[in-house]
């Protein structure tokens, strides 16, 4: 069976590592690991929106 991509799920967790990151408690290295899950998270945003753009567009042809 497919994963299906769940975008409000990732936008929660960016928003968890954002609140994680502007935590005064955060030390830098942890900083650096969150700034790399963030970056494959967005990709991953990206590509999805990609996708349903594509599906919406050739609907409308």
């Amino acid at each position: 069976m497919e994963k299906v991509f769940d975008y409000n799920a990732s936008m929660k967790k960016l928003e968890e590592i954002v609140a994680k990151v502007e935590d005064p408690e955060t030390g830098i290295d942890d900083i650096a690991s969150l700034a790399e899950q963030s970056a494959k998270i967005i990709d991953s945003c990206r590509e999805y929106l990609r996708t349903v753009r594509e599906k919406v567009e050739n609907q409308s042809r």
